[in-house]
């Protein structure tokens, strides 16, 4: 539901507004975010739910999670200010876990069922009766009808109908999630199993109830921008047309300066470093026997699930730094006084960047959408913008890793230039259903030899969780984008770099 403004996004983009104008302007901040719940829900009459009581509640544990604060448990009385002063700070805050559903917003979706529709036509034949191996579809009224207690859910009457008059209901979270990490409390209602949950955010995109959020760190970064220190943004390759048609990076740098960050960089430029050091570790370690595969590590909810679900596959996680940590140590020691905020698509970085080993890299992590919502704070139209500043800090390669297979596709290219001797293998995966079943061929041993990228989202970091336009915009801006570089790929020495910058 990417590049449709649904009332769910209108709501979630209101929402990281308003948080945002507190962190700008509150005076007295416990009674400003007690008001806020009815100054988004302001009607007297629901807009999209059975009552206003209930908007303001989901409206209420969304502006908890967008202070970084978790949800209220709905058998105890927690106060919406509760935890708040905590959260007040200018530094990185974050309660676990990452995503949350809101249970007064989730509707008990069918979790996986088979019903008739009045597409059926009682035909003679009925066929979807003759294929039920447990003789769950009969007649009733002239029409066909499918006891759920019988029903073993095999689809069998579904594959055969003629008419397409059966239909496949399943939760549309569930259906997103490509780790079975959705289960139901016991009223029915969504509940995610952080054991098995990699935060790649995509039920929270499919949701089309809006029942499920992120935390968010706008507050913060906004209060560390006003503390005076020096921030300095990175921005993932993902970046370019999220903000709408006709605005160049070069304006979006620009207006981020208008925001109150010291400069920005592109986050391709660890990409790149990325690059070249995949290839050198495919080079000396896949090519030479030592490994049989190498998984790319630049995508978080994929490292994720190679260690949840497949931890033998664990040493074959390449160890280069991510294009986001790269890129942040690489401005903290060109500016050792300065916070660095990556500015992506992902939940997950959020996640990442929470690591012990990465805290002091990446000092906050806000999405594309988040950072709409500073900018509708602020007042700044984007399109109207004069760029001030060029953007021109990375190479094609680099620029590449945000559609999938680019980043396979920029190792790949720095094999063959550097190391034009070696044979080179590339398998890619995107979505967490298919990369479970690379990860399966590759434990197998049908993979052997074989440099394989995987991404949680389809389409890659462009159908983040934290995105703002359809995916096929989104690519056409990235390639062009890509092409644009004078520089298409790496210097060699980029490995060189990076083993400098693991040091640090």
């Amino acid at each position: 539901m990417r590049g449709i403004d649904t009332q769910v996004r209108q709501i979630r983009r209101r929402v990281f507004k308003e948080i945002a104008n507190l962190a700008y302007t509150s005076e007295n901040l416990k009674d400003d975010v007690e008001a806020l719940p009815y100054k988004i829900v302001g009607a007297e009459a629901p807009a999209y739910r059975d009552s206003i009581y209930r908007e303001r509640a989901v409206v209420t544990e969304r502006i908890r999670m967008a202070m970084g604060l978790s949800l209220r448990p709905e058998n105890v009385p927690v106060h919406l200010t509760q935890g708040l002063d905590e959260s007040n700070i200018d530094q990185k805050y974050y309660e676990p876990p990452l995503v949350q559903v809101i249970p007064s917003a989730c509707n008990a979706c069918p979790v996986n069922r088979y019903v008739v529709t009045d597409k059926c036509r009682g035909c003679m034949a009925h066929p979807c009766q003759e294929v039920c191996p447990k003789e769950a579809v009969s007649m009733v009224n002239g029409k066909s009808h499918i006891d759920p207690e019988k029903c073993i859910r095999c689809g069998k009457c579904k594959a055969i109908c003629p008419y397409d008059a059966i239909s496949h209901q399943v939760r549309p979270c569930a259906l997103a999630c490509g780790v079975g990490a959705i289960e139901s409390d016991e009223q029915g209602r969504a509940v995610i199993n952080e054991e098995k949950c990699v935060s790649c955010g995509q039920c929270m995109v499919n949701c089309p109830f809006g029942a499920i959020a992120d935390k968010s760190q706008i507050f913060q970064l906004i209060r560390a921008i006003q503390s005076g220190r020096k921030i300095i943004a990175q921005v993932a390759p993902a970046f370019v047309g999220q903000f709408g048609p006709g605005v160049t990076p070069d304006m979006i740098k620009t207006a981020l300066k208008q925001l109150g960050f010291a400069d920005v960089y592109e986050t391709a430029i660890g990409a790149d470093i990325g690059a070249a050091a995949e290839a050198e570790h495919y080079v000396h370690a896949v090519a030479t026997g030592e490994l049989p595969f190498l998984l790319t590590s630049c995508c978080p909810s994929w490292s994720m699930l190679a260690k949840k679900f497949f931890p033998e596959t664990i040493d074959n996680i390449s160890n280069a730094l991510t294009p986001m940590v790269a890129t942040a140590r690489k401005i903290k020691a060109e500016h050792p006084d300065a916070s660095v905020v990556f500015i992506g698509p992902c939940a997950s970085k959020k996640l990442e960047a929470s690591r012990k080993s990465v805290r002091s890299d990446v000092d906050f992590v806000i999405t594309f959408e988040e950072l709409a919502g500073m900018f509708d704070a602020r007042g700044i139209e984007l399109r109207g913008i004069q760029a001030e500043d060029k953007l021109e800090d990375a190479t094609g390669a680099g620029r590449g890793y945000g559609v999938a297979g680019g980043v396979a596709s920029a190792i790949e290219a720095c094999i063959r230039e550097y190391y034009p001797d070696v044979d080179v293998n590339i398998e890619h995966a995107e979505s967490l259903a298919e990369c479970r079943k690379m990860l399966m061929l590759a434990k197998a041993g049908k993979k052997n030899g074989c440099l394989i990228e995987g991404m949680a989202c389809p389409g890659g970091c462009i159908a983040g969780a934290g995105t703002n336009i359809a995916i096929p915009q989104a690519m056409k801006e990235v390639n062009a984008f890509k092409t644009a570089a004078e520089k298409k790929i790496p210097d060699i020495s980029a490995a060189e770099e990076e083993k400098a910058l693991m040091k640090k």
